[in-house]
Order: structure tokens, then C-alpha cells, then sequence
């Protein structure tokens, strides 16, 4: 499975399958133009940057993003059959994609609102549930995630830190966790390995930003 996963930088994901997803893009260093879809979580320029977004889209990209992102990506390009709006606590279909999206947000701080309806996401790609937490708190809803690999902030400060991250990637337990959102912004190498040193022993995490 990991063969298929490219995390590029703080928390901009490429899962190349059947098709190529990018969630998050951010500091991307060509133009690649090879987008089949595109995720955004939320409205921050280190998540939603539309110059990262144009040189991984072309003209058959499909779009999806939280409600409040649609003027700006009308703005750059993106024509309506290709952009789909999503809301929190939904399931989705585009194509042979299938997704659900689970509320992201913080619990004792005011970065990421709840009442903003942002989003982590979901994805199933050949019977693997990937999913992508977005910047988020450890919340009632992401305490349920099935999945099959998790991608999960441990930066602090805008979201849960190493060992928040920890605690909820023990508890739903995916096969294998990915630390995310660290390295450049906020949070350091040393934060992924001290997350690795707290994952149980079931569970593989594999730190793949360097």
C-alpha cells in the first residue's frame, strides 16, 4: 500500500492508483498536470494554495472542497461540472471514487471552528480506506474512523500534538499511520519520531516526510 503514498511536504498527500489524488497541495516544485482529483480540507493557504493547485490541474481535474472554497476556485479556473461541495458527515461518490467526510476542528482552541463545516476525508481507492484528518482536535467523530491508513496532524498548536495524535491513532487503530503537518510550518522531525515511539505495536506507523 505505501508504494501508492507520496506526502510532499507539511501535509499535501499523492496517492498514485487507479487515479492520482492529491490532497492539500502545497509546495509543489513543477508543474505536474496530473491531477485526477484534488482534496482540500480547509480554507489556510498551507492547505488550499491555488498556486500549488494549478500545476498539478488540468482541464479534466475534478475539485472538492468545503462550501466556503467555491468562488475561490471558480475564480481560478475550475468550471462547475468539475468542483463538488461537501459538508461534514456526508458520503460521496464521483465516478469510481467513493468518500465520506468527518468534521475537523479544534476543541480548546479557535483555529479551526467547528460552525466552519471544514473537513477530513475518507477515501476508499481499491477496497483502502485512506483517511486524512485535515487540521483537527481528537473529536467525537474522528474517535470512530475505520480505515485502512491514517494520515494524522502532530504539530501542535493549530492542531493535536505528537501525542494527542498518538492517542487517537491507538484507538481506531488502522493498519498502518502516517504523521503529517510537522517539518516546515510547525513541529519538527523529532515530533514524528517521538509519535512513532508511542504507536502500539499492531499498528505500523511509517514516517515518510522527511
Amino acid at each position: 500500500m505505501l508504494e501508492k503514498i507520496e506526502v510532499i511536504s507539511h501535509s499535501a498527500i499523492k496517492i498514485k492508483d487507479k487515479y492520482i489524488i492529491y490532497i492539500d497541495p502545497f509546495r509543489i516544485e513543477k508543474k505536474y498536470k496530473d491531477a485526477d482529483y484534488i482534496f482540500i480540507t480547509h480554507d489556510h493557504y498551507d492547505h488550499y494554495s491555488e498556486d500549488d493547485i494549478m500545476k498539478i490541474t488540468n482541464a479534466n481535474t475534478k475539485i472538492i472542497i468545503p462550501i466556503d472554497l467555491y468562488d475561490k476556485v471558480s475564480k481560478i479556473g475550475f468550471i462547475k461540472e468539475n468542483i463538488t461541495m461537501v459538508e461534514p458527515n456526508k458520503k460521496y461518490k464521483i465516478n469510481e471514487i467513493e468518500f465520506e467526510t468527518i468534521p475537523a476542528y479544534n476543541v480548546n482552541k479557535s483555529f479551526h471552528l467547528k460552525e466552519n463545516n471544514w473537513i477530513g476525508y475518507i477515501i476508499t481507492v481499491n477496497d483502502i480506506k485512506y483517511y486524512i484528518a485535515g487540521d483537527t482536535d481528537i473529536t467525537e467523530e474522528n474517535k470512530k474512523i475505520k480505515c485502512d491508513i491514517a494520515f494524522l496532524p502532530i504539530g501542535g498548536v493549530y492542531t493535536m500534538n505528537y501525542e494527542e495524535a498518538a492517542s487517537l491513532a491507538n484507538l481506531i487503530k488502522p493498519k498502518i499511520v502516517i504523521p503529517i503537518h510537522y517539518g516546515s510550518i510547525i513541529g519538527s522531525k523529532e515530533d514524528a519520531i517521538n509519535f512513532s515511539k508511542l504507536i502500539q505495536s499492531n499498528i505500523e506507523c511509517r514516517i515518510i516526510l522527511k
